[in-house]
């Protein structure tokens, strides 16, 4: 464990009161100073609160994760709590087929069952996991946290997603999220790595078409971050598999959401563009975190698998490196423009309307992508509540583009 050495008692009790001592003491106060002018911060369009809630933020994942206390999720149980409404997944052993089975014998990865959450719109009637509405849509959420950490649990912090499509679309009366195995690496136990998330997810598509009866042209598939990540491999196995070898794996989904999406895991991005210029305008950095959790996805397959894969790394700029998006449904692209992955997501975009078109993806011969970001924002800032107006301003324009 010398890795994580905060992680085990006594030093994690130690190491927890040093943090919070020298948070108070030291580092707000100089938070405080350093964003008072705005020629000092990040961005000059920032706000003094803006500057001194994305330093708050940057230090608290890394300190959450070296600590061990950040949010998880739990496969093995569906915790309970007042207006949570979970349910179990059976595993959609018999959908897995081809290069997934591969990939999963490699990674001696089983499918198993999984709980999942339903989240209604406030003051909603219906019944958990009840059939739909002759042409109601529902979201299939997929939480971000570089695939090692958070939870699809209404408590966790990423749930801020599904709550502001709740609020923002009235067309979307219910959304289901996956509580997909996470992945973990040495000096830890190894365990679910790719596809383990994929398989899961997989599940959960399954369950809204062949348990509770959605149509998949019915079905948007949205994820944030890591799990924008597993919303576009999802798809993309979908729409590559739809032939007579395996005639019971459902139509790929009516539409794909990709907030803020980790779009290539290899190396190719490394130290270079936005990954360097926005490190102070972001929460995220090129540290031991990403390169631990880079490590526990790829597991056995190594991490070459993400210099070629283009489940895993679509936006790879490595020599050789090809992807192809035809036949993929109309995709809705977010990003913040100071966050640190702004470079590949940009480029999984060009790659996209390179092979579907720009628009929005509702009438005949118009393009499929519609790409929106914000300026100066963070990365997955939909997370953020106290983001505003940008996260408030984005919600409302996937609600244009769900309702096209």
């Amino acid at each position: 464990m010398s890795s994580f050495p905060f992680r085990q008692q006594p030093l994690k009790g130690l190491y927890i009161i040093y943090q919070l001592v020298t948070t108070l003491f030291i580092r707000l106060p100089f938070w405080v100073v350093t964003s008072l002018p705005s020629s000092a911060r990040a961005r000059p369009t920032w706000t003094f609160k803006r500057a001194l809630f994305i330093n708050f933020v940057r230090h608290f994942t890394k300190f959450t994760f070296e600590t061990g206390v950040a949010p998880v999720a739990n496969y093995l149980a569906i915790k309970s709590g007042e207006g949570v409404n979970g349910v179990w997944i059976d595993p959609a052993t018999e959908l897995i087929t081809g290069d997934l089975e591969k990939w999963a014998e490699i990674a001696k990865v089983k499918p198993t069952r999984l709980p999942g959450y339903w989240f209604h719109q406030k003051g909603s009637t219906i019944t958990v996991g009840s059939s739909p509405q002759p042409g109601e849509k529902v979201v299939l959420n997929l939480h971000g946290g570089a695939y090692i950490r958070m939870s699809a649990h209404p408590s966790d912090p990423t749930a801020n997603v599904v709550r502001g499509i709740l609020k923002n679309i009235p067309s979307i009366r219910r959304v289901f999220s996956v509580e997909y195995r996470l992945s973990s690496a040495k000096p830890f136990t190894v365990a679910h790595p790719f596809p383990t998330s994929l398989i899961d997810a997989l599940a959960g598509y399954n369950y809204l078409v062949n348990v509770v009866g959605y149509s998949p042209s019915d079905i948007i598939i949205c994820g944030d971050s890591a799990g924008a990540n597993l919303a576009y491999a999802l798809t993309r196995y979908l729409v590559e598999n739809q032939d007579s070898t395996n005639p019971k794996l459902p139509a790929p989904p009516g539409a794909l959401i990709l907030l803020s999406p980790w779009s290539d895991l290899s190396r190719s991005h490394d130290g270079i563009g936005s990954a360097i210029s926005c490190v102070k305008s972001d929460y995220l950095s090129a540290d031991h975190i990403v390169e631990y959790a880079k490590d526990a996805f790829t597991g056995p397959h190594g991490r070459v698998i993400a210099d070629s894969n283009p489940y895993i790394s679509p936006a790879c700029i490595l020599p050789g490196f090809e992807v192809s998006f035809k036949g993929f449904p109309r995709t809705f692209i977010n990003s913040g423009g100071g966050e640190v992955l702004i470079d590949q997501i940009r480029l999984l975009r060009d790659r996209m309307v390179a092979d579907l078109g720009e628009g929005d993806g509702v009438k005949a011969g118009e393009g499929k992508v519609r790409y929106y970001e914000a300026a100066d924002a963070c990365h997955d800032y939909l997370v953020l509540s106290p983001h505003e107006p940008e996260r408030t301003e984005t919600f409302k324009v996937i609600a244009q583009w769900v309702q096209a």
